[in-house]
């Protein structure tokens, strides 16, 4: 291969909609890869350039399961795009920049990660947050089921306890709803239980587990800590304080940055753990066990959050809540009042 032929395949990677390449066909854009590029899935974010995006990028251009990323946003997309590519793992990044290009950036995705939304800024109804995040979540939803509509769904978007609904609504409606492929991120929620159970106990939180239930705000949050592993008992001051610590762990952050933002990077490390996790399903790796928010029987309620089994066609199993105690029987009877209210607000949006 003569340089100029090199060069224009590096034109071709950098700028694929002005590629500088001639009529040879072994230089387009959309078969340009990076040398010795790995094998792997490919994953969409779409909301690639916000303040959980980016760190989301990064560490999943790191994830060696991933062969080609692509990063979405309707601002800020190219920026974001040229820093991650210069990161030299094997997944090869591609950037999608407005509307326009979001089918594009879709198209072939084997798993799609959505954190896009708008955080609550000062003067905005919870009502207000809702109605923008809701439409954006509608939106891109439109843009999987015409470009990837057999595509594993990673919700991150808040409220997760409404935006799975309005995402399983919006892919009933395209006829194409797989309620094992729609997973609603709960992941921070345990992370933030593994991280405070283990301070408490005086262990390192990666030889803690700790199950998280229900929704994924505020009471809807339910950490089952008769069920912590390794097996250990709490006195009920303890498990009223880790209740309400891991319930309000977004609040604590939100107050620690004093208006400077929300929980983005423990959200993003969270949401790649999660993502590997059903990367590892789709392989087809045994014994893969999370907590997600799904389509669920578990209760009386259409979704809720439970251990699930992933596999190769997502969710492929969804675990009963096991024996719970007093403390955690009151929780749950709490936790699904409100959920049923968010799950609702969610199918209403859709359908008015």
């Amino acid at each position: 291969m003569d340089v100029n032929q090199r060069i224009a395949i590096i034109s071709a990677h950098l700028h694929p909609s002005n590629p500088q390449m001639g009529e040879n066909p072994s230089l387009r854009a959309a078969d340009c890869r990076a040398k010795g590029g790995a094998a792997g899935f490919k994953v969409a974010i779409l909301g690639a350039a916000g303040g959980i995006g980016q760190p989301l990028a990064m560490l999943m251009k790191m994830n060696p399961l991933v062969s080609v990323l692509h990063l979405y946003d309707v601002v800020n997309a190219p920026g974001v795009t040229a820093d991650i590519s210069h990161m030299d793992t094997g997944a090869v990044v591609r950037g999608f920049l407005g509307q326009q290009q979001l089918e594009s950036a879709l198209t072939g995705m084997d798993l799609v990660i959505i954190p896009a939304g708008v955080p609550r800024k000062p003067g905005m109804t919870r009502d207000d947050l809702f109605n923008i995040n809701a439409g954006i979540v509608r939106t891109l939803c439109e843009g999987i089921t015409k470009s990837c509509p057999n595509a594993l769904v990673n919700l991150i978007s808040n409220p997760v306890n409404s935006t799975v609904p309005i995402a399983a609504e919006v892919f009933k409606k395209a006829g194409i709803y797989d309620p094992k492929k729609l997973l609603g991120v709960t992941m921070l929620d345990v992370v933030r239980a593994n991280t405070f159970v283990a301070e408490v106990l005086g262990l390192d939180p990666r030889e803690v587990s700790v199950p998280v239930v229900g929704g994924h705000a505020g009471v809807t949050i339910l950490p089952l800590l008769s069920q912590v592993k390794p097996p250990c008992s709490f006195t009920p001051e303890e498990t009223e304080f880790l209740t309400k610590r891991i319930q309000d762990g977004g609040t604590e952050v939100v107050q620690a940055k004093a208006g400077a933002g929300s929980a983005t990077l423990s959200m993003a490390y969270a949401a790649v753990k999660f993502a590997d996790a059903c990367l590892r399903g789709l392989r087809g790796d045994a014994g893969i066990v999370e907590c997600a928010f799904v389509a669920s029987q578990v209760t009386e309620l259409p979704f809720f959050a439970s251990k699930v089994r992933l596999g190769r066609g997502g969710a492929e199993e969804v675990y009963q809540l096991g024996p719970l105690n007093e403390y955690e029987r009151v929780g749950l009877e709490k936790a699904k009042k409100e959920l049923a209210t968010s799950i609702q607000k969610g199918v209403s949006f859709i359908k008015k």
